[in-house]
């Protein structure tokens, strides 16, 4: 079985000029993250979020840019 990674919440942004991934050690600052990039500047219209468990990355959830509330 591999080791668990010290970052085991990973961030992969996507969008029409942008492919980017971050690891981070904490849900929080996964989504913390995302929320940035998507209500940013960034060219990231969209966020996928992974999480590693049982020795494997697994798929935790989509976000889509256009679903989030405007930010306040």
């Amino acid at each position: 079985m591999t080791a668990r990674p010290r970052k085991p919440w990973r961030v992969t942004l996507t969008g029409p000029d942008v492919h980017a991934t971050a690891d981070h050690t904490s849900e929080r600052n996964a989504y913390a993250f995302l929320l940035a990039a998507l209500h940013g500047d960034s060219p990231a219209t969209d966020a996928r979020v992974d999480y590693w468990e049982g020795g494997r990355w697994g798929h935790y959830e989509d976000i889509h840019g256009r679903d989030l509330p405007p930010r306040a």
